[in-house]
């Protein structure tokens, strides 16, 4: 893990928690990169619009994946973990690390950003949640958070709620042929997986503006989805597909040859 990947994770860290993004207050939220066998991601306790280089932990995959699989282990067991982490770090990872684990474990995700955007969240606490979820309203709705995003219900974060997620994750491949660009944990908040930082802060970006645009909807009589034939037909069109890796690239990078960027896997 370099020096440069690290400081892009402290850069992407600071933008999702501006308040300009309304996504993340005080200590919450929690970000990573992968790369290969490992993980950098958000201490516990760390605060994302502050973030400084040590907010940041590493945290072998191979082992949390191990940990997730023995039926046996529980709390403690993740307690042990955790301190063995800190031990070598200084800190111990956030709470919700082991989630970041079985999300990569499971995609080719890079990057993850796990945020509390408000208008997200309200709808996330209300009694109309599927809406996330059950259709598109508009185009580039599609094109950044893809057709089919993923709903958990609410589980205790943790050890429970990674294997919880891991089972979804599964069946919801299963059924769509391609892991979700995003995932909504009902009364908690979200979680998009991307390539790059860019990415994940626009995918960010536009579940705030597609939740503002129900809550304003169902205010206006009603939401209308857009058709479903139509739906799969943007997620599909090769000028979409290439648009949307358009909006994974950082345009700073063409202005600045040092400025940090998170290194791809190899």
């Amino acid at each position: 893990m370099t020096a440069s990947s690290r400081d892009a994770l402290v850069d992407l860290s600071r933008q999702l928690g501006a308040p300009s993004q309304d996504a993340a207050i005080l200590g919450e939220g929690n970000t990573s990169v992968r790369v290969q066998n490992v993980m950098l991601v958000k201490a516990s306790g760390a605060t994302l619009a502050t973030a400084e280089p040590d907010d940041f932990v590493r945290l072998e995959l191979p082992a949390a994946l191990a940990l997730i699989d023995d039926p046996r282990a529980g709390d403690d067991e993740v307690d042990a973990l955790f301190s063995q982490v800190a031990a070598l770090e200084g800190r111990r990872p956030s709470v919700e690390a082991l989630l970041h684990v079985v999300i990569y474990a499971a995609t080719d995700a890079r990057v993850i950003a796990h945020s509390h955007p408000t208008n997200v969240t309200a709808i996330l606490c209300s009694q109309s949640a599927e809406k996330l979820v059950d259709g598109a309203l508009f185009p580039d709705q599609i094109v950044v958070l893809g057709a089919h995003p993923l709903l958990v219900p609410y589980v205790d974060p943790g050890i429970a709620l990674a294997r919880h997620v891991r089972t979804q994750l599964a069946e919801h491949i299963a059924r769509w042929g391609q892991a979700p660009r995003v995932i909504y944990l009902r009364n908690h908040g979200m979680f998009a997986l991307g390539l790059t930082a860019a990415e994940v802060l626009g995918m960010t970006a536009m579940a705030q503006k597609s939740a503002r645009v129900i809550i304003a909807a169902s205010c206006a009589g009603g939401v209308v989805f857009m058709p479903p034939e139509e739906v799969a037909r943007i997620n599909s069109r090769p000028d979409e597909k290439y648009r949307r890796g358009l909006l994974s690239l950082d345009r700073r990078d063409s202005t600045s040859q040092h400025r940090p960027r998170i290194e791809e896997e190899r």
